[in-house]
């Protein structure tokens, strides 16, 4: 019975996966600088979401090469800057792209327009409208960066379909607005990063139960239940909030390929000790070691944004912050959850162990990508 219930939702990851193939969902990144009524700056946008919006696979096989953006440049160009509009007490403040260039981030190749721009006087309050891909990804953010030329201090934004207009000030913003906007960024984080909440999820599924003569049964204790839950997670979060500190301030780097890789490394191992737990009594060091580096694919979103230099330690505790309470509002939902549904045949034997083997083909395609740099032909653009 087991057989085909495993190959189904071996099917079901496949058609879910390309949503998720990436370390996060679609986000851009915009960083503004304003000098009086001068405005420069760049904004990334991912190759994958252009081809979608403007097409850029000339030859339909599957690979962009420069010579096939190249050519679409005055697409891109049009396409962005018709989804992307900055104004200053009503008046429009007109943008141009001086260059495009192609730079590489952890999930991808992106596109990065060259902004320019001009107000008809000095900015206080800049307005900003932003609609890229609303008509085609609901779930893509544009993540802002608004920065006063000469000043220390960032504002931050996170611009989507549901909130696709916002008044940012150039003044100086109060410590606690920024540590505020880092908490908000941190929430958002690790509520798109897929490969830290299904290694999450991998952890948590057992929780609930208890391996007995070679099968899974319901846990008669919640307390015994939510006591696990709470030393997974400590370990969990106190190895990554550790790492990504560390990174974020410089002190530590790895290469980004190999962090990627060893996360999904991590997730694979993870689902699959739910199927033949090995490590049952030393999760908790697992999620430890694992969170480790799961710190570091944070610090690597955390270097997009950028850190305010005069708030850098209360910005950071902010980011930390945010993703524990994103972190608490899974493990929240989860929980109440799966005690109620612990002795049912569809969470030991559906949720449980077809959803563990899903989770482990999902991060296998994922650690095959990233390690040998494949694009696989059903994964869509990286």
């Amino acid at each position: 019975m087991m057989r085909p219930l495993l190959a189904l939702l071996a099917a079901l990851a496949l058609s879910w996966s390309p949503a998720a193939s990436a370390h996060k969902a679609s986000d851009s990144y915009l960083n503004l600088a304003v000098d009086g009524a001068r405005i420069e700056g760049r904004w990334d946008i991912a190759l994958r979401d252009l081809e979608l919006a403007v097409g850029l696979d000339a030859d339909g096989d599957g690979q962009l090469t420069w010579d096939e953006v190249r050519a679409r440049h005055g697409a891109i160009e049009a396409y962005a800057l018709s989804r992307l509009t900055l104004s200053s007490d009503g008046a429009a403040c007109p943008l141009t792209v001086t260059q495009q260039l192609v730079d590489s981030h952890t999930d991808g190749a992106y596109t990065v327009l060259v902004l320019r721009g001009a107000c008809a006087a000095p900015v206080d309050t800049l307005a900003v409208g932003y609609t890229l891909l609303a008509e085609l990804d609901p779930q893509h953010r544009g993540l802002l960066a608004l920065r006063k030329a000469g000043a220390g201090a960032t504002s931050t934004a996170i611009l989507g379909p549901d909130n696709p207009q916002q008044q940012l000030r150039l003044a100086e913003p109060a410590h606690w607005r920024q540590f505020a906007d880092y908490v908000k960024q941190g929430v958002w984080h690790i509520w798109i990063g897929f490969d830290h909440i299904l290694f999450l999820l991998s952890l948590l599924l057992p929780a609930v139960l208890l391996y007995r003569d070679q099968q899974w049964v319901g846990r008669e204790g919640f307390r015994s239940a939510g006591m696990d839950v709470v030393r997974v997670v400590t370990a969990f979060t106190l190895a990554h909030s550790l790492t990504l500190s560390l990174a974020a301030l410089g002190v530590l780097a790895l290469p980004s390929r190999l962090v990627e890789s060893a996360i999904a490394a991590s997730v694979i191992v993870a689902a699959l000790n739910n199927l033949r737990p090995l490590y049952q009594r030393g999760r908790v060091l697992f999620a430890f070691g694992f969170g480790l580096l799961h710190g570091f694919g944070f610090a690597s979103v955390l270097a997009e944004l950028g850190l305010p230099q005069s708030a850098l330690l209360l910005s950071l505790v902010g980011f930390n912050v945010g993703v524990e309470l994103g972190q608490l509002a899974i493990v929240a939902i989860f929980l109440p959850l799966a005690w109620w549904l612990r002795k049912g045949f569809f969470y030991r034997r559906v949720v449980m162990l077809g959803g563990s083997a899903a989770i482990a083909l999902v991060a296998a395609v994922w650690l095959l990508e990233r390690a040998l740099d494949l694009e696989l032909p059903f994964w869509g653009l990286a």
